[in-house]
C-alpha cells in the first residue's frame, strides 16, 4: 500500500467518511463543463463560427447587415450543428447512464454494455434490418419502416442483455466470473453474425453496416434527436427508482433483499433500462465504446460509489465527453471525417488502463 493509500485508510478509520465534493458543485460543475463543449462544438467546424457570429446566427440579437455569412451560419448551425450535438449530448448521456447501471447490478466495475456484448448484439439487429429491408423480404416490414432500425436495435440489446443475464446468474445469484466470459463469448458471436451480413451484403448495404461499427453522428437530423429523446427521458425517470436499490445491492442480493429491496424487480428495470438506452445509441450512431466504462470509473474516483449522484453524473460527464469527442473527430482530420468509436476506443482504452494500473494495489484482478 502507498503512502496516500494509507493515509486515506487511516483518515477513513477516524472519521468513517470521505471527503467528497458536494453534490450541488458536482452537479453544477458538471453543467458547466457540458454548456462549455456545447459552446466549443457550436462554433468550431470546417465551417467555423466566431463567437462574435454566434448570437446572431443562434437569432439572439439582429443579424449584421454587412456580414455577408449571417444566412450560411444559421443554416450550418441549426440544420446540421445543432442536432449533432443534441444527438451527442443524449448518446453519451445515455451511454454512460448505462454503463453506471449495469455495473452497479453486476456489481462489477468492468462491465459495460459495449465491452460485454450489449451494444454488438444491437448492432447485429441493425446490421440485420439493414440487409432485410433492402431485400426481397423487405414488404414484410413495410409497415415498420421508420422505426425498423431503432426497433431492431433494442430487441438486440434487450435480448443480448437477458441472454448475458441468464447465464451469469444461479440460484438468485450472479457470477462475476460467468458475466465476463459469457459477454465475451455473445460479444463474439454478434461480431460472427455481423461478418457474415457483411458477407452476403450488396455494396449500398456494406456502407451502411459499416457505418454502424465504426460509429459516426454524421447522419444526426432533428428527426433522430425527436426518436431518442423519449429513450433519455425514461432513462432520467428510471435512475430516480433505481438508485437506492443498487446502492444496497453492493452489498449483496440477500442483504438487499432484507433490506427491503425487491431484487428481481430492480433487475427487470434495470435491464429494460439499459437495453432502452444502449439500443437507442447504437441505432443512430453505431457501436461506440468505452464512454460507459469510463465515465462511472472517473466518477467513483472523484465523488464516491453512490448511485442517487453517481448516476446523474454519468449522464452529465458523458454528455460532456461524447461531444467533446465528436467535435474532435469531425475537425482533427477536416475537412474529412474520423468515425467517433474510433477516437472513442483510441482515447478511452488508455485512460482505462491508467485507472486500473492506479487502482492495482487496492483491486486483486
Amino acid at each position: 500500500m502507498s503512502a496516500a493509500d494509507a493515509k486515506l485508510t487511516a483518515f477513513v478509520r477516524t472519521t468513517g467518511r470521505v471527503r467528497r465534493p458536494a453534490t450541488v458543485i458536482v452537479l453544477c460543475g458538471l453543467l458547466a463543463a457540458l454548456l462549455l463543449t456545447v459552446l466549443l462544438a457550436a462554433t468550431v467546424g470546417a465551417a467555423g463560427i466566431p463567437l462574435t457570429r454566434l448570437p446572431a446566427a443562434l437569432g439572439l440579437t439582429a443579424a449584421d447587415p454587412a456580414n455577408p455569412f449571417a444566412a450560411r451560419d444559421q443554416l450550418i448551425l441549426w440544420s446540421i450543428r445543432i442536432p449533432r450535438i443534441a444527438i451527442a449530448a443524449m448518446i453519451g448521456g445515455m451511454l454512460g447512464a448505462a454503463g453506471a447501471i449495469m455495473q452497479g447490478l453486476f456489481r462489477n466495475p468492468l462491465a459495460d454494455p459495449a465491452l460485454v456484448g450489449v451494444s454488438s448484439g444491437g448492432a447485429f439487429a441493425a446490421a440485420g434490418a439493414i440487409v432485410i429491408s433492402d431485400s426481397r423480404f423487405a414488404h414484410y416490414v413495410t409497415f415498420l419502416q421508420p422505426f425498423l432500425l431503432p426497433l431492431a436495435a433494442f430487441i438486440g440489446s434487450l435480448l443480448t442483455t437477458i441472454i448475458l443475464y441468464r447465464i451469469s446468474s444461479r440460484s438468485g445469484r450472479t457470477s462475476i466470473a460467468l458475466f465476463l466470459l459469457a459477454g465475451i463469448a455473445i460479444a463474439a458471436i454478434a461480431n460472427a453474425g455481423i461478418g457474415l451480413l457483411v458477407f452476403i451484403a450488396d455494396d449500398r448495404q456494406l456502407r451502411d453496416i459499416t457505418f454502424w461499427l465504426l460509429g459516426s453522428l454524421s447522419g444526426a437530423t432533428w428527426s433522430k434527436a425527436a426518436t431518442i429523446a423519449p429513450m433519455l427521458a425514461l432513462g432520467l425517470i428510471g435512475m430516480f427508482f433505481t438508485s437506492r436499490g443498487l446502492d444496497v445491492l453492493i452489498l449483496g442480493e440477500s442483504e438487499a433483499f432484507h433490506s427491503g429491496v425487491d431484487v428481481e424487480r430492480l433487475k427487470r428495470i434495470c435491464i429494460v433500462l439499459i437495453s432502452i438506452m444502449t439500443g437507442a445509441a447504437v441505432s443512430v450512431c453505431g457501436v461506440i465504446g468505452f464512454v460507459g466504462i469510463v465515465v462511472p470509473h472517473l466518477l467513483r474516483l472523484m465523488i464516491g460509489p453512490g448511485h442517487r449522484l453517481l448516476l446523474p453524473a454519468s449522464v452529465g460527464l458523458g454528455a460532456s465527453l461524447l461531444v467533446g469527442a465528436d467535435t474532435l473527430a469531425r475537425t482533427i482530420v477536416a475537412p474529412a471525417e474520423m468515425p467517433i468509436g474510433i477516437l472513442t476506443a483510441a482515447v478511452g482504452a488508455p485512460i482505462f488502463l491508467l485507472i486500473l494500473l492506479r487502482q492495482r494495489g487496492l483491486v486483486g484482478l
